[in-house]
């Protein structure tokens, strides 16, 4: 029974392999049409996917300055440490005296004057903070749980960028999501139509076929394969446009990665990305063929 069974789906997909190669022209516009139409928010996901990779390693990890209290003793700093390990957002800290920090002023062009005229130290002792990439609100409380500690003076976190680069990140999701919704519909849309066309050319074989006892799942059959086909067709289309855009940029940035001295090259899909991109085409130019196959062959009957 699994045997009949594959072996009739077996026949249906090399046929309608079959059908879309005597039609090469029309075939191959379609598959482009929906390679262009998917390529436009797979290329906007791949750009901000490298946006964020790079911002990750441009930036770095996030960093927070724990300033002390004037008087804060050697007790405070050993209890700051271990509060500090306990932190599970910390990836690493290290402490820098008020002493070490006058002597990198005193060091400093443009402070030397000024720090030579002081008559005592007036910097406080310090911990720069070393952090995971978290979300800007847990990071802001994780600053607040910090400010109430009492050996802490005052808690300086620089969460501008994060919050900056979160909101562009989501822009571009937005973005995406918009695009791949609308880009779907005229996909689904295109595919609607051409099954349309298909069922309308084979009209009098889809009579014979009722007349002589076919099920509607055999009838229905050759289009949905039609539909899945030419979608996947137009995924791989689409990766292909999109690693070709890619190749061209990185072949650009070259240029630039040379004069700024940095490592600057975009990532191509990723697999699981990839294998993505190829089911959803494919289950699109499906539910295409889908929606059309019920709306059209329930009208045809047998005469």
């Amino acid at each position: 029974m699994m045997r009949a069974w594959l072996t009739q789906h077996a026949f249906v997909f090399f046929h309608t392999l079959k059908r879309l190669i005597a039609t090469p022209v029309t075939s191959l516009l379609s598959v482009i049409v929906m390679g262009i139409a998917l390529s436009l928010p797979v290329g906007v996901y791949v750009l901000m996917e490298n946006l964020e990779s790079m911002s990750g390693q441009t930036t770095g990890t996030p960093q927070m300055s724990l300033f002390l209290q004037q008087d804060a003793q050697q007790n405070d700093f050993d209890r700051i440490k271990q509060r500090l390990q306990e932190e599970p957002h910390i990836v690493s800290f290290q402490f820098i005296s008020k002493a070490v920090a006058f002597k990198q002023l005193q060091h400093s062009s443009g402070f030397s004057d000024v720090m030579a005229g002081l008559a005592r130290n007036p910097l406080p002792d310090a911990f720069i903070v070393h952090l995971e990439h978290n979300p800007p609100e847990a990071l802001e409380r994780l600053r607040t749980v910090i400010q109430d500690w009492p050996e802490v003076a005052h808690v300086q976190f620089d969460s501008e960028w994060i919050e900056r680069l979160n909101a562009l990140l989501q822009l571009g999701r937005a973005i995406i999501l918009m695009l791949a919704t609308l880009l779907s519909i005229a996909i689904i849309a295109i595919m609607f139509n051409t099954i349309r066309l298909q069922i309308l050319t084979k009209r009098d074989e889809i009579e014979i076929s009722k007349l002589i006892g076919a099920t509607d799942s055999f009838i229905h059959r050759p289009f949905l394969y039609f539909g899945a086909i030419q979608g996947l067709a137009g995924g791989v289309t689409a990766w292909l446009i999109v690693a070709l855009f890619i190749r061209v940029l990185n072949e650009e940035l070259v240029v630039l990665a040379r004069l700024y001295e940095v490592d600057i090259h975009l990532q191509y899909l990723s697999l699981q990305d990839s294998m993505s991109l190829l089911l959803f085409s494919a289950w699109l130019g499906w539910l295409g063929a889908r929606i059309s196959v019920a709306s059209h062959l329930w009208q045809i009957e047998p005469r």
